[in-house]
């Protein structure tokens, strides 16, 4: 009997494009090791990188004529399998470039797309996954045109890829339609979930930051909520929300939220408006910033700019300058204009937690008010009532009632 062997499946090979305009050489620089990292993330081998200066992107090609015939000759030379561009293409760059080239071609936005289908694991997260992708897919199907039809044009060119491509539109205009109506029911669950949250008047805190930042870490050393953690980017895609105790006994909920990343295509955005929601929906966002980036503070931007599309940029805000253990704090002046609060840690040894808890507990003081009196014991519900929504600090029962010192919700104060 002849040996078996198991052979390992072939990674595939990609070459990296970017283009630079004037005095975008260093952007472009590490937005190119972002797309590798991306690339190594989506299960792929990069072999080469080509970076193109010019004034602005070709409209047809992406890179203009010499540096395709440059591409052309490394595909050759490198086995590489296809091309992976840093910005969305529209659907005549691909095209173009797929007829120059002769190979696969793929964007910025394709690859996420690719990682965060491989990622999903929930219902909702696969319904987000594929409608991101059905739209970006429809966006480009009148690029794909020609491919489907050969005929050129002028009399007699409805052939039967023109009416293909009617198909293959109408087909994903229904199913875009269908993961809708799909999604809209998900949201109205997590309506009424968010509506029993505001009756227990648990606070909500939201775990924000660019992907590989250290937000998943943070939710296991808080909750041990056992989330997977990769030194990978969108490691993990599905939201988890976890109960949090304070030391004062107090409680709040603790919600991981997608990572965001340069270049968010606007689909996922779209497609992910209920999951990001949580954080708009929050009283507290954490922004969980890895400080051991060189690109620390673009990155804290990218966040700070997708919240304000969110419509989520007024809240109270803790900053966790995270990852403390691979580089000398001494090195940078750890600033936010836009937090509140910040800490530095390092959650992976456990360096923070109790200064997050202590932090949180401070910031929902603030939002609190302190009361020092004495109920008669005909009015024994509204102590039922600081129980409920309020921290009690101490409880005494007296002759002539119930002498009470707690801090209570602001909104709650009328009422006690």
């Amino acid at each position: 009997m002849e040996d078996l062997f198991e052979s390992e499946k072939r990674k595939e090979r990609v070459i990296l494009v970017g283009v630079a305009g004037q005095g975008q050489e260093e952007k472009v620089y590490w937005s190119m090791k972002e797309l590798a990292e991306l690339t190594n993330t989506a299960g792929a081998e990069v072999v080469e990188q080509v970076v193109q200066n010019r004034e602005s992107i070709h409209p047809g090609t992406y890179v203009g004529k010499g540096k395709i015939d440059e591409i052309r000759q490394m595909l050759y030379v490198r086995e590489a399998d296809g091309i992976i561009c840093d910005d969305e293409l529209s659907p005549a760059q691909m095209k173009n470039l797929e007829d120059e080239l002769e190979c696969k071609v793929m964007d910025r936005t394709l690859l996420i797309l690719d990682i965060f289908a491989s990622r999903a694991k929930t219902s909702e997260g696969k319904i987000q996954v594929e409608l991101a992708q059905l739209k970006y897919r429809q966006a480009r199907l009148v690029g794909l045109r020609s491919s489907l039809s050969r005929l050129g044009g002028g009399i007699g060119t409805r052939g039967p890829g023109e009416k293909k491509l009617e198909m293959d539109r109408r087909l994903i205009t229904d199913r875009i339609a269908a993961l809708r109506r799909e999604l809209q029911e998900v949201q109205k669950h997590r309506d009424l979930i968010r509506e029993k949250r505001k009756k227990g008047q648990l606070k909500v805190c939201a775990i924000v930051g660019y992907t590989n930042a250290g937000k998943s870490t943070l939710l296991n050393v808080m909750t041990d909520a056992d989330v997977l953690e990769e030194d990978q980017l969108f490691a993990t895609l599905d939201p988890t929300t976890r109960v949090l105790d304070l030391p004062g006994g107090q409680q709040v909920l603790l919600t991981d939220t997608v990572g965001f990343i340069n270049k968010l295509p606007h689909h996922l955005i779209e497609a992910f408006q209920g999951t990001l929601e949580e954080a708009r929906y929050a009283d507290i966002l954490i922004h969980v910033v890895d400080a051991s980036n060189p690109q620390m503070e673009q990155q804290m931007q990218v966040v700070y700019d997708t919240l304000k599309q969110l419509g989520a940029q007024d809240k109270t805000v803790l900053t966790l300058f995270n990852k403390q253990d691979k580089r000398n704090p001494e090195e940078h002046n750890f600033t936010d204009p836009h937090a509140d609060y910040i800490l530095k840690t390092s959650l992976k040894y456990l360096k923070g937690p109790d200064q997050i808890k202590g932090t949180l507990e401070e910031i929902i003081k603030s939002q609190q008010i302190f009361i020092d009196r004495l109920y008669p014991y005909t009015e024994a519900s509204k102590v039922a009532l600081i129980r409920s929504f309020g921290q009690l600090v101490s409880e005494e029962y007296l002759p002539e009632g119930i002498k009470v010192q707690a801090y209570v919700p602001k909104e709650r104060y009328g009422n006690i």
